[in-house]
């Protein structure tokens, strides 16, 4: 089983910056892809951004240019840079993970993490 736990949610002012991190415990070396998911209000959970054991990248064009996903196998931590915040990335942020190469909108991970909330105010 891999246990996946989440940090650095909170509130921001529109333009801000926040960074969270997920790092992974348990049986962490079967996992290889992971990703990060958001839920807004009264929306389905969407895929933001995913990174493969490689280092190959996957935006949700929502987030193009001002998220970087980034990873170290080492420590099995995974995170997401947010930069220029908008008021509609207001969510709940998942950590996730799976075995296979790749997470994409077609191709769920098996873990997820419980949830960070970030809070953009305008």
């Amino acid at each position: 089983q891999v246990q996946l736990v989440e940090s650095g949610g909170g509130l921001v002012q529109a333009g801000g910056s926040l960074r969270l991190s997920c790092v992974a415990s348990g049986s962490a070396s079967s996992i290889s892809a992971m990703a990060w998911y958001r839920q807004g209000p009264s929306a389905q959970r969407e895929l933001v951004a995913s990174i493969t054991s490689g280092g190959g990248t996957i935006y949700a064009d929502s987030v193009k240019g001002r998220f970087t996903i980034s990873r170290d196998n080492a420590k099995n931590t995974v995170t997401l840079q947010m930069n220029s915040l908008k008021s509609e990335d207001t969510a709940v942020y998942y950590c996730a993970a799976a075995r296979s190469l790749m997470i994409t909108e077609a191709a769920w991970p098996t873990y997820w993490g419980r949830g960070t909330q970030v809070t953009v105010s305008s």
